[in-house]
């Protein structure tokens, strides 16, 4: 029985990871999670997708240590290309996301929620890299792209989590709230989501993933590129219809 299950209503899919007693992640599981975000291209009816977990006691405690433990260096690469994958499929997934963190998010855990677009934090969530206590390297790739380089290498160098409260003071989750309020919150913001234009949000996505790292200049070029092509599409012309005649578009996804 797979550890994910998906739900969709409202132009929104829930992904549920679930896997008892802390979501941790073995190669497998990695190789499902990957296989079911690159399946996100051809979700025609999402717009917006909430990634979250089973449970409080762990959003996701990473990798699977028994499994770890039994791993060889020989191994090691060929392990580290599918969980490269993982996170590539995340990042890459063809409609905006948000992470609803219910509890610890530690590890292979909190590159996961790095690798959302948005991050939605319970108060009891924590984030944490706690790779350097086996031995090992985190994701300090992905969350360099969110928070400041010092305080990424004292999460880094001392293994320590940090609460929700300090990862929303340095913005690495952009909403904190009550452990009860979690999931509605996160259905608030896929909604206003789910409500654009559905290729609106797929090239828009793709875009703000390819400028990223490019100089401003060479950034704002591609993404004007992008919006010319917006403009060639009827759902581009009913919305600009729309807030011209002040009413609700009705979009088709062409």
């Amino acid at each position: 029985m797979s550890a994910l299950t998906v739900s969709k209503a409202d132009g929104i899919a829930r992904i549920l990871l679930d896997r008892p007693p802390v979501n941790a992640l073995t190669l497998s599981l990695y190789g499902e999670i990957a296989d079911l975000f690159e399946s996100t291209r051809d979700w025609n009816d999402v717009n917006c997708i909430i990634f979250t977990a089973q449970g409080e006691r762990a959003f996701c405690a990473g990798l699977d240590l028994k499994e770890f433990v039994g791993a060889t260096v020989e191994e090691d690469p060929a392990r580290a290309a599918i969980i490269r994958r993982t996170f590539a499929a995340v990042r890459g997934a063809a409609v905006p996301t948000i992470a609803a963190v219910n509890g610890p998010a530690l590890g292979a855990g909190c590159v996961l929620a790095a690798c959302c677009d948005l991050r939605i934090a319970s108060e009891r969530a924590t984030f944490g890299l706690p790779e350097i206590n086996v031995g090992r390297c985190g994701g300090g790739a992905h969350l360099g792209r969110l928070i400041p380089q010092g305080i990424l290498r004292r999460m880094f160098f001392t293994g320590q989590p940090i609460d929700a409260a300090e990862a929303y003071r340095i913005g690495l989750v952009e909403e904190v709230v009550s452990p009860d309020d979690l999931s509605a919150a996160a259905r608030r913001t896929a909604a206003v989501i789910a409500s654009k234009a559905p290729l609106g949000l797929r090239l828009g996505k793709q875009v703000l993933n390819e400028i990223e790292f490019l100089p401003v200049e060479d950034g704002y070029f591609r993404e004007q590129a992008y919006s010319t092509r917006l403009m060639t599409t009827k759902d581009a012309r009913e919305a600009a219809r729309a807030v011209a005649g002040k009413r609700p578009p009705v979009f088709t996804g062409n």
